[in-house]
């Protein structure tokens, strides 16, 4: 079986109450935990939005997870310092410590006020920025032009071995374009189907390493709650990734979603008291053969879920196959 791991959502929570949850996870039973890298939440609803890179020093500290943070070299960060990031972390948590890379969205780079480019040079310039991280975590002085230009930098502080490189994937397309860097992939929970296709896509262009999923779910003492926490904290799902990399502000997605009804949020995401129905959807997503799977409960109150979890999911999630 996968790996099950605890998704920490920087944009639902304060860090201290995230950090709370954590632990809380760890001690439940939970082998590892992830967070994503935000300027700005998904909607005003949900209120918060935490420097990832401090919470991640404090989460390794007073856990002895693995932990990971889908992040954007490019814009908001430059490359260089996005390696002095990583090399810190690996160095102070070694082999506990990786890095998802993707092309970013614009709800968090615009604030630097550079423009915006579209999806080519983004690809491109995150092409270059993860080339400029891999020279220096390497140990080299890297100086170059480019669309994100470099001088001089080298890391003076780095760790044995370099954490891991992930590429942060959803299309097959990109699976296949990321798999000759990567040192893993994860992706969002999506149709059965789509996702074999994303798993062989990026295998068969050579993908190494680990596969990942994050999978959002609802979960409340009754399906009346579970459907409206995921209504209130995650309408946000039903954006088009392809729009989503455009929008600029929480209140854009608010207005976008605007109609949204709790029926249809329901449908991207399992909303469910049913602890059951939550262990059969993961057992049939550990079934095509993921290596690493990350629970997501879109509500801001983390306590209940995993308490419940604990109880009635990881055991038999993680008997099963050992």
């Amino acid at each position: 079986m996968p790996l099950v791991g605890f998704h920490a959502s920087h944009e639902q929570l304060p860090p201290s109450a995230l950090l709370d949850a954590v632990v809380q996870a760890e001690q439940a039973g939970f082998e590892a935990a992830m967070c994503s890298d935000h300027w700005a939440p998904w909607s005003v609803r949900q209120g918060q939005s935490g420097y990832a890179w401090s919470w991640l020093g404090a989460a390794l500290q007073a856990t002895s997870f693995t932990l990971g943070v889908v992040t954007a070299p490019g814009q908001r960060y430059h490359p260089a310092i996005a390696a002095q990031k990583i090399a810190t972390l690996g160095e102070m948590f070694p082999n506990r410590f990786w890095a998802a890379l993707g092309s970013g969205e614009r709800m968090n780079e615009h604030i630097t006020g550079d423009a915006w480019p579209d999806k080519d040079t983004r690809d491109r310039r995150l092409a270059e920025s993860i080339e400029v991280i891999r020279r220096l975590l390497a140990g080299e002085e890297v100086d170059q032009d480019g669309l994100v230009p470099v001088h001089q930098a080298r890391l003076w502080t780095r760790p044995d071995t370099p954490p891991a490189l992930l590429a942060a994937a959803v299309s097959p397309e990109t699976a296949v374009e990321t798999a000759g860097w990567a040192d893993g992939v994860i992706t969002v929970d999506q149709d059965r189907a789509a996702l074999r296709d994303f798993m062989q896509a990026y295998r068969e262009a050579g993908g190494r390493g680990p596969i990942c999923v994050q999978v959002h779910l609802s979960w409340a003492p009754n399906d009346e709650q579970a459907v409206a926490i995921a209504h209130d904290q995650w309408r946000q799902s039903l954006v088009p990734a392809h729009e989503a990399w455009e929008l600029e502000q929480p209140e854009d997605f608010d207005r976008r979603t605007a109609d949204a009804t709790p029926e249809r949020v329901a449908t991207t995401l399992l909303a469910t008291s049913d602890a059951r129905r939550h262990l059969d959807a993961l057992l049939e997503l550990a079934g095509t053969g993921v290596d690493r799977i990350y629970l997501h409960h879109v509500g801001q109150e983390q306590r209940g879920f995993i308490d419940a979890f604990a109880e009635h999911v990881l055991p038999e999630l993680k008997a099963v196959g050992r």
